[in-house]
């Protein structure tokens, strides 16, 4: 996915602000089901764990793109790597685990998003 950075993602000098990174990150995983014609309402995934390295900075209007890749899936739960690249130059990597909810409940991921996120595995 690519995104321009606009004024809202920046701080006072126009370096993108931290967790602006992870909102990128979590847009780019939603993107990959609302292309594919689901959107979430009583379900979705949440972060359990995250380790994040930020290796360098984007700035306003600047172009960036999001690469997403699955590492594992589970019955409940999926493994990802996402990362960050401004001009071909990786600037911001992570390992996120993610855990499907379904009616605030932990469940087991569907066949549909199964088929759809088989497409993303490395």
């Amino acid at each position: 996915m690519k995104k321009r950075i606009y004024y809202d993602a920046t701080d006072a000098g126009g370096i993108v602000y931290h967790t602006k990174y992870l909102e990128f990150c979590e847009q780019a995983r939603s993107e990959i089901f609302f292309k594919n014609n689901i959107f979430f309402e009583d379900e979705g995934y949440v972060v359990k764990e995250l380790k994040a390295n930020f290796i360098s900075s984007a700035k306003l209007g600047d172009i960036i793109e999001i690469k997403t890749f699955v590492i594992e899936i589970k019955n409940a739960s999926i493994e990802v790597h996402q990362e960050i690249y401004k001009e071909n130059k990786k600037i911001f990597e992570a390992d996120i685990k993610l855990v499907y909810i379904k009616n605030s409940k932990i469940s087991k991921i569907p066949q549909k998003h199964l088929e759809i996120l088989n497409e993303y595995k490395i």
